[in-house]
């Protein structure tokens, strides 16, 4: 089966292109706005709406496969490519990768996926945004599920030497600032791992001494427990504190293992994970941080798992973490990485060096990239998948939960 033609749309993503050097340089919340001057090249505001490109790939029998190219929120940011305007992007689609779909013959996702990964853009010798990768190896997938009439995950687990999970991957929740109601979202529909938390700022959300975010992990598990229509429902509990944690103990590792453990006495009994308990601003320096905490956390027996995230972007940063045991999970944040093929072998490189693998991503996804990333996740297994987009919690809950359930139905239908 071959291609026969490459359409492009433009799309709205599930939230908001952010600047964050502008709000970490002291702009305002205006309502759901912010006011003030952008800074990173590319907005127009430091709030805008978040924008994606989906790419349909026609087959020659008539199908039309599809993925949406997104980058993540705060894109431009941090090292990432810079801002992903659709109508800046359609064009190099359309005169720099169609030509190099259109005829192909649909045989291996992992060959032609691995192609558009590695393209070089021809202005800045670099390799082309990652957003565009993204999205056309999401597309790429569907094509070649389509042309082997099998299952995305199907096409995956072929390729890769895995084998398709025949249960429900744990989905993994974010609240965005509205971490008490959406805490509730999540308790009534039974999210395995809640709620995020954005604890992005010391003194307004963790505490100079760390004392709010004990007293929300407190009402949290409360919350958990009165809310709960089942004993046997004790969801994970992880937070993403942006390296306050670093910040509030001024990088003094022992006083920061004296606040995990009492961290771990306030979510008792229930499992807690902190994401980015530090950041110090280097790949290198933030890989020795992660992997002195939690060497000392194992060391004094303190159940509080630390997930790595600032610095861990691309797939050597996340090898170089896992050989580094640099934290006991990693975020693979799916659109950082560029191609869906270096998800799974993320994924993949984090099971075997025994790094729990977390399959992320972004609020700033669309509902076609989440649905793609089920199938990834299905056939490779990682601990848990990011609900995404969006920061309404039920939106994104449906369309990963929805998927998954999609999937097991009709694998179990065919052993009927």
């Amino acid at each position: 089966m071959k291609i026969a033609n490459v359409v492009c749309s433009k799309g709205r993503t599930g939230f908001y292109f952010d600047d964050q050097r502008a709000i970490k340089a002291g702009a305002q919340h205006d309502g759901f706005s912010y006011v003030g001057e952008t800074v990173t090249p590319g907005f127009h505001s430091i709030r805008q709406t978040g924008e994606a490109v989906s790419v349909m790939i026609v087959l020659e029998d008539g199908q039309v496969a599809y993925g949406d190219c997104a980058a993540v929120q705060y894109s431009g940011a941090g090292g990432r490519d810079p801002l992903f305007l659709a109508e800046d992007f359609i064009p190099v689609i359309e005169k720099e990768i169609k030509p190099r779909l259109v005829g192909r013959e649909l045989t291996s996702f992992r060959q032609l996926a691995g192609e558009i990964d590695s393209m070089v853009d021809a202005k800045t010798g670099k390799l082309i945004h990652t957003a565009l990768r993204y999205g056309v190896t999401q597309a790429i997938l569907d094509a070649v599920s389509k042309a082997k009439h099998k299952l995305m995950c199907e096409v995956v687990a072929e390729e890769y030497n895995t084998t398709v999970s025949e249960t429900a991957i744990d989905i993994f929740t974010q609240s965005g600032d509205n971490r008490y109601e959406n805490a509730d979202k999540m308790i009534i529909k039974g999210a395995q791992v809640l709620p995020h938390a954005l604890i992005n700022n010391v003194e307004e959300k963790l505490g100079k001494n760390g004392e709010l975010l004990i007293e929300y992990i407190i009402w949290l598990k409360n919350r958990v427990l009165s809310l709960r229509t089942s004993d046997s429902y004790n969801p994970v509990l992880h937070i993403d504190v942006y390296g306050t944690i670093g910040a509030a103990f001024d990088l003094d590792t022992e006083r920061m293992v004296s606040y995990f453990r009492e961290l771990e006495k306030a979510a008792a009994p229930l499992k807690l994970r902190i994401e980015g308990p530090m950041d110090v601003e280097d790949r290198e320096k933030q890989m020795l941080a992660l992997k002195e905490i939690t060497a000392r956390l194992h060391e004094e027996k303190i159940n509080v798992e630390v997930v790595a995230d600032e610095w861990c972007n691309t797939l050597e940063d996340i090898k170089y973490f896992a050989d580094n045991n640099a934290g006991d999970m990693l975020q693979i944040k799916t659109p950082d990485l560029g191609g869906i093929n270096n998800t799974i072998e993320a994924v993949l490189y984090c099971k075997e060096k025994g790094v729990g693998a977390y399959q992320g991503g972004t609020c700033n996804e669309t509902d076609r990239s989440a649905q793609v990333c089920v199938h990834l996740a299905m056939a490779t297994k990682p601990v848990q998948m990011l609900a995404k987009p969006g920061m309404g919690v039920d939106e994104g809950i449906m369309i990963v939960y929805n998927e998954m359930q999609r999937i097991l139905a009709v694998r179990q239908a065919r052993k009927a």
